[in-house]
């Protein structure tokens, strides 16, 4: 009966989660900012959400099965650990989110340490604002990548499709949420980044200095930060002042969806890249 609903309604629980958010997500940035906005809305998300538009696009044309129906497929054929061991469904089902969760940690820490999937990554960071489209501007490219990591992982982890839907409805609600323009009490969010990557956690990821973008790789969990060294509390220069972007693509025009699409062709990586000769400490 639950794979049968899952895959009835998988649309219709993905849709209603994102749209759901995002109405949240605007209107809290409205009633209480964190930082004040810089460039006009209108520009930013008609551009972000139509590249969203175009994510899902080739995502279905180049997938035949997303996550949630291979789950399916690896249940019925009995690929994968949690089809080869006998557990029970709710220590699968907790196991298989946490872990699907370390893998896009690592797979982040990928997009930041080669050069060439830099080039792709860096779209997301050349933002020149932080607010809830930033969490869904991510080139196509980098989209069919993530995807088949993340198909692989389904296959070595044999989860269960509705760990599957629970952690991808979490991984897109969550990037909404971490990347808002929100303001949070310093003590409620001193106690959230415990249990959820918070905007002022994640916001130091979007600094322009080298170091600070090369820190709070976590999307949902903040464990992984923390355990693996890459947690940093606070930017240099604060939340109200410090610079949102990367070094190059710095202009307005830059945010439109055909220069946004043909960025990981221009310029060069820079100093961004994890460990990239000569890059300074």
């Amino acid at each position: 009966m639950m794979p049968e609903f899952l895959l009835t309604n998988e649309k219709i629980i993905r849709l209603s989660a994102f749209l759901g958010i995002l109405l949240v997500m605007a209107a809290w940035e409205v009633a209480a900012p964190r930082r004040r906005r810089e460039i006009p809305r209108l520009l930013r998300w008609s551009n972000n959400l139509g590249l969203v538009v175009v994510d899902t696009i080739l995502v279905r044309l180049t997938f035949p099965v997303v996550a949630v129906g291979l789950a399916l497929v690896a249940s019925e054929r009995g690929w994968g650990i949690f089809n080869l061991i006998e557990a029970p469904g709710w220590v699968a089902f907790i196991v298989c989110v946490i872990a699907l969760d370390l893998v896009i940690y690592f797979q982040h820490i990928l997009f930041h340490a080669v050069p060439a999937l830099w080039r792709l990554h860096r779209m997301h960071h050349a933002d020149l604002d932080f607010d809830v489209t930033t969490g869904l501007r991510f080139h196509p490219v980098e989209i069919v990548l993530s995807m088949g990591i993340k198909l692989a992982a389904v296959v070595v982890l044999g989860p269960p499709a509705a760990a599957v839907l629970v952690f991808e409805v979490l991984l897109n609600g969550t990037a909404m949420f971490n990347h808002s323009n929100i303001r949070i009490p310093l003590g409620l969010d001193r106690v959230l980044r415990w249990v959820v990557v918070t905007p002022d956690m994640h916001r130091v990821h979007h600094s322009v200095i080298p170091q600070e973008t090369n820190s709070n790789f976590g999307f949902n969990l903040p464990w992984w930060d923390r355990l693996f060294g890459t947690y940093r509390a606070q930017p240099a220069d604060g939340h109200d002042a410090m610079t949102i972007r990367i070094e190059l693509f710095r202009t307005p025009r830059d945010l439109w969806l055909d220069r946004m699409l043909i960025q990981p062709l221009l310029g060069k990586p820079g100093n961004y890249p994890i460990n990239r000769p000569g890059r300074p400490d």
